[in-house]
């Protein structure tokens, strides 16, 4: 599974590369933090093949990085995805080495 680190994201967002952010937690956990990422929680995520691009640099995140590994490896399994990049550490690694602003939870 590919994987970008939050450094990388930053980067990204900052140089307005065109890329799409989604978010896989669950409502209630983006309510408590999040970096605008589009929200595809659990149970909507195995018919969420049209709400993902195909032509472009598709960024999943987590609170970890263990729920959106396995978003990604459904979608790559079930759309034969090959754009999806997991975001190591989650928004907990963002917190502690971009914006320590995000909430912890």
């Amino acid at each position: 599974m590919k994987e970008i680190t939050v450094q990388e994201l930053k980067e990204m967002m900052d140089s307005g590369e065109d890329f799409q952010l989604l978010d896989v937690r669950e409502p209630h956990e983006f309510e408590v933090a999040n970096i605008n990422g589009e929200l595809i929680p659990r149970n909507d995520q195995p018919e969420a093949g049209d709400k993902i691009a195909r032509d472009k640099k598709v960024v999943v995140h987590c609170r970890s990085g263990a729920r959106s590994g396995q978003a990604i490896r459904f979608w790559e399994n079930k759309y034969g995805l090959d754009n999806l990049y997991n975001l190591k550490g989650g928004i907990l690694a963002w917190s502690d080495e971009i914006d320590p602003s995000v909430p912890k939870y």
